[in-house]
């Protein structure tokens, strides 16, 4: 069964399934890179008039949509999307994905996304988004607001006054926290 919540940003809904959505972590989409996505399901999704960005989590799904479609119009076929994948599939709908991620990294990039996986990723989910890891330079964190905190009207004041003043409190190295 799929059941909705809103977020934040009222151009994005987010879906939850008691199915395991995705077995690699968050994984965000675009409709510009349509042409370079492979995953048949996120495709078809990305597809559908309005759908602009699709966010992937374990047991979640966000959808950012465009101004010209409403959500009554769009929520029912995102839905039949999904229960039709998990009707006819038993496996996640992002599976065995080698992350990029082997690079060594000092102790405090260390340090700064133990501090996003476990302080700050689990809140911003709870919005239908998700916050990623850029760099880190000079005392600044940059990262990527992702699903639904992507374009958000409150994601600025969440970032200065939520993720950098959580950051600066556990990671002494870091000044601030900037977005891409």
């Amino acid at each position: 069964m799929i059941q909705t919540e809103t977020t934040p940003n009222p151009e994005s809904l987010k879906f939850l399934s008691e199915n395991i959505i995705s077995s690699i972590g968050t994984e965000e989409f675009r409709k510009k890179d349509i042409g370079k996505i492979k995953n048949i399901f996120i495709k078809q999704l990305l597809d559908f008039k309005g759908v602009d960005l699709v966010l992937l989590s374990k047991n979640f799904l966000s959808v950012k949509k465009t101004k010209d479609v409403t959500w009554d119009e769009l929520k029912p076929m995102v839905i039949s999307h999904l229960n039709d994948y998990y009707a006819k599939n038993d496996e996640p709908i992002l599976k065995n994905f080698k992350k990029k991620d082997t690079e060594e990294q000092s102790e405090v990039i260390k340090k700064i996304k133990d501090v996003l996986d476990t302080k700050i990723r689990p809140a911003v989910a709870k919005d239908g988004g998700d916050i990623k890891f850029k760099s880190f330079d000079k005392g600044v964190v940059t990262v990527e607001l992702q699903g639904a905190c992507s374009g958000c009207p409150s994601s600025l004041m969440t970032l200065k006054q939520g993720v950098q003043n959580l950051m600066k409190h556990y990671v002494k190295e870091v000044n601030s926290v900037e977005a891409v």
